[in-house]
């Protein structure tokens, strides 16, 4: 079994109200479950939440909802233990995997699931999450102390050094996304962290990991998808 999480916390500064305004005429939260209903890959699709108001939008696009309210750190591992762990029903078994699908990226499509799903490797790793290539190579990035500079990497050739090198010339580094990340049950409660310790890496194409922080962001996504360049998925309420 196998089930969708979807944290939809309210009070974004950035963004107020974030994951429920409307992106092309529909709460942003929607997306996600829209493209988890299509995929066809989850038993449950599950939207987590501290707002009523954020369940019952997640109730009417056809979501279970889950109403949790945590303070301090670690909190993405403790509102997941509260779902996976605490807060299961006797209508459903316990999953044996669970996919977290963020309301920031709704270009994520179920075709996306899918192929995230089927190529993870669940003999190997504890769990797989979305990567892309990074925009800036951290080989040029530097360290500022009392006005002088050191290599963020320190590790790399002394001659050239990569500060020094084409871009061409280094290694390949990829940056996590939003996009999503699937894991087993198992290594979460064996690792108390939501990757485990062996991450596969699941490479997101065109616009699958564009992840929505700051009105600009967002402004980019309505132009995206007001000129065809960008597809999301197709929400609609069943409540």
């Amino acid at each position: 079994m196998i089930v969708a999480l979807i944290p939809a916390r309210s009070g974004s500064v950035r963004i107020p109200n974030k994951n429920i305004r409307e992106l092309a005429g529909h709460p942003l939260l929607a997306y996600s479950i829209a493209s988890a209903k299509e995929s066809g890959i989850f038993d449950r699709i599950i939207v987590s939440s501290d707002s009523e108001k954020y369940l019952e939008l997640a109730l009417r696009y056809g979501a279970d909802g889950h109403f949790e309210k945590i303070e301090g750190d670690r909190y993405d591992y403790k509102w997941m233990d509260q779902v996976l762990n605490k807060n299961w029903d006797n209508h459903f078994k316990r999953p044996e995997y669970f996919a977290i699908l963020r309301p920031t990226s709704p270009f994520r499509s179920a075709r996306t699931i899918q192929r995230c799903f089927h190529n993870w490797d669940r003999a190997k790793y504890d769990s797989i999450r979305a990567v892309e290539p990074v925009s800036q190579h951290p080989g040029k990035m530097w360290v500022v102390r009392s006005d002088t500079m050191y290599p963020l990497l320190p590790m790399g050739p002394i001659s050239p050094p990569w500060h020094s090198s084409p871009i061409q010339a280094l290694p390949p580094v990829y940056v996590q996304n939003a996009s999503l990340e699937m894991a087993t049950l198992e290594a979460f409660n064996r690792t108390r962290t939501i990757s485990g310790w062996r991450i596969q890496a699941f490479l997101t194409e065109g616009f699958e990991g564009f992840d929505l922080n700051n009105e600009y962001d967002w402004e980019i996504a309505e132009k995206m998808v007001e000129d065809g360049k960008a597809v999301l998925p197709r929400a609609h309420e069943t409540h």
